[in-house]
């Protein structure tokens, strides 16, 4: 009986919580301004039709979904059924979608996706939240300029690698000291 008290308050407790809390709304960028473009890239994924991010440019997409975030990198596919609950996007780089041109090709774009999602996984299984925000920036400033990557929201890594944005704010600050 105590375990039924218990299962039924976690439950409200989990769902009062979530729905109080949105991240997502809206994402602006540190300088302030909101990027329109992503808006217009949003729409695009909704239109269930598959793109592949460049593999040619230093550019990609951190794709929010309702709990989580992920990013599709240089080469991943985007788009389709697969980003149908996509609620807001986040491009990186000058971002450059292309049609891909047999099943060939978009099966590689989807193996691409996966790659980077496996990234993002081995990231997550540190059960040390500030190692893995440590983590993720390193990434990201291995793949973009670590100007580029300092200007990317908290509550975009914090939802990439399962952390609150006050955690990635705490981590970048003493990153920063210590470089000083």
């Amino acid at each position: 009986m105590d375990s039924e008290k218990r299962c039924r308050y976690q439950t409200a407790m989990i769902s009062t919580y979530c729905s109080d809390t949105s991240v997502l709304d809206p994402i602006v960028m540190l300088d302030g301004t909101e990027q329109s473009q992503d808006s217009d890239i949003l729409t695009l994924l909704h239109s269930g039709k598959v793109f592949i991010v460049n593999s040619r440019r230093r550019n990609g997409l951190i794709l929010f979904k309702q709990y989580h975030a992920e990013f599709a990198g240089p080469g991943a596919a985007v788009g389709g059924n697969y980003d149908c609950d996509c609620l807001w996007v986040l491009s990186i780089g000058n971002l450059s979608l292309l049609n891909p041109e047999s099943n060939e090709e978009r099966q590689k774009a989807y193996l691409i996706r996966r790659q980077w999602i496996r990234l993002i996984k081995q990231i997550t299984e540190n059960p040390v939240s500030g190692q893995r925000v440590h983590k993720i920036i390193d990434q990201f400033e291995q793949y973009f300029p670590s100007e580029m990557v300092t200007h990317l929201p908290d509550a975009a890594f914090a939802l990439l690698v399962g952390v609150l944005p006050q955690t990635v704010s705490i981590v970048r600050r003493s990153g920063s000291e210590a470089d000083s």
